[in-house]
């Protein structure tokens, strides 16, 4: 009966052992199922616009609030609450560099809501609708927009035309920002499917 035992005691042992060794990747940290991230396999930066309604901008505006807190103004975001259950929708010019009145190479067109009470943050669900020379189709993009952030990273969730379904992850930052009225936004984009 203590041979039996032994021999148990010394296969859990070999066992305990081959599955620390093989848990373990060179490096000693994390796990070998883990797969590595391909290289991108298309980059692009674009700029994106967004002119908000303010009651009195009508003719240049490319959004606009579509919901907000009870008793609030939807001709301007709540001043308190850091603009807390604010719902815009937009239609803004997507453009190759930084200046507002180059010519658009597509729409960013989606949605946004401030979804904190205690700091500067939204959540984006948006398109890019491309129509140049350069690029024909869409870009998906969905996420959590932390503003105060100088860089965020949002999802590539996918896309049509010469972006048929990707993938990958679209780091944003505010490039400007002028009161409750005017942002403008750098897309850089980083695809990691291509097809």
């Amino acid at each position: 009966m203590a041979i039996k035992s032994n021999i148990v005691v010394h296969l859990y042992f070999v066992w305990f052992s081959a599955s620390t060794v093989l848990l373990q990747t060179s490096d000693g940290h994390g796990h070998p199922w883990k797969i590595p991230l391909p290289m991108p396999c298309r980059n692009l930066v674009l700029y994106f616009h967004d002119v908000i309604y303010n009651g009195q901008n009508a003719m240049n505006a490319t959004s606009t609030l579509v919901g907000v807190p009870q008793g609030a103004n939807l001709t301007l975001l709540s001043g308190k609450d850091n603009h807390f259950g604010d719902l815009a929708v937009f239609d803004d010019p997507i453009t190759l560099d930084n200046n507002f009145h180059s010519p658009p190479v597509g729409r960013a067109q989606g949605f946004y809501f401030y979804d904190m009470k205690n700091t500067f943050s939204s959540w984006l669900g948006f398109t890019f609708v491309l129509n140049s020379t350069d690029y024909r189709g869409t870009i998906t993009f969905s996420g959590a927009d932390p503003i105060l952030t100088k860089h965020r990273d949002i999802s590539v969730v996918g896309g049509t035309g010469d972006f048929l379904m990707a993938r990958g992850i679209a780091t944003i930052s505010t490039d400007a920002y002028e009161g409750d009225v005017y942002f403008r936004l750098r897309v850089n984009i980083t695809l990691y499917e291509c097809y």
